[in-house]
């Protein structure tokens, strides 16, 4: 956590906002820089407060209580910088979240490794003019995830289930699938 900065001076010492009087009073200055003291990494904290709040910008001890401020669970084995990015990420991931798109956009973010992701939905909306018409999808509403990766090594199966877990409606079962064979174009799928 935050505290005592040796040599950081106070962005507002407190002597110089005492009545004319008692700024002559020696003992009085002496002791207000200690509170100078303590109260310089408070200034200087709220002087930069847009700072902590910018997980690019955010101290590294800062970014696991950032995490906890945005509903993500931190994993202990990513680095800074995919730490930073998850947290970055974190609200358009909450925002398309049990989405197909949502769970692509979050299995690329906090997933290493990852080229690219494709995912079988077995669900459908439609409307139609006339009553009684198909139904779009399968009745068993299911999710099969393909990953396209650069080695099956690089891609932590339990992180991948952890995520797609936490993203996907909870109802719905799914598969996962890791290949490292080149991605298909989109004219393909």
């Amino acid at each position: 956590m935050r505290g005592m900065v040796d040599g950081l001076g106070s962005a507002v010492p407190l002597a110089t906002r005492l009545p004319a009087v008692l700024q002559e009073d020696a003992f009085l200055q002496r002791f207000l820089l200690a509170f100078d003291d303590a109260l310089a990494p408070v200034f200087t904290t709220l002087d930069g407060l847009a700072c902590y709040l910018d997980p690019r910008l955010a101290p590294e001890d800062f970014l696991d209580w950032l995490a906890d401020w945005v509903g993500v669970r931190v994993n202990d084995s990513w680095s800074t910088a995919q730490r930073r990015d998850v947290i970055a990420h974190a609200a358009t991931i909450h925002r398309r979240r049990g989405t197909v798109p949502g769970l692509a956009d979050a299995v690329r973010v906090a997933v290493g490794g990852v080229r690219d992701v494709r995912i079988g939905d077995s669900g459908g909306a439609a409307w139609s003019q006339s009553p009684g018409a198909e139904l779009p999808g399968h009745a068993t509403a299911k999710l099969h995830v393909t990953v396209y990766a650069a080695s099956v090594e690089a891609v932590s199966l339990t992180r991948l289930e952890g995520i797609i877990s936490s993203v996907k409606p909870a109802h719905v079962p799914h598969t996962v699938e890791v290949l490292t064979s080149a991605v298909p174009s989109p004219d393909d799928s």
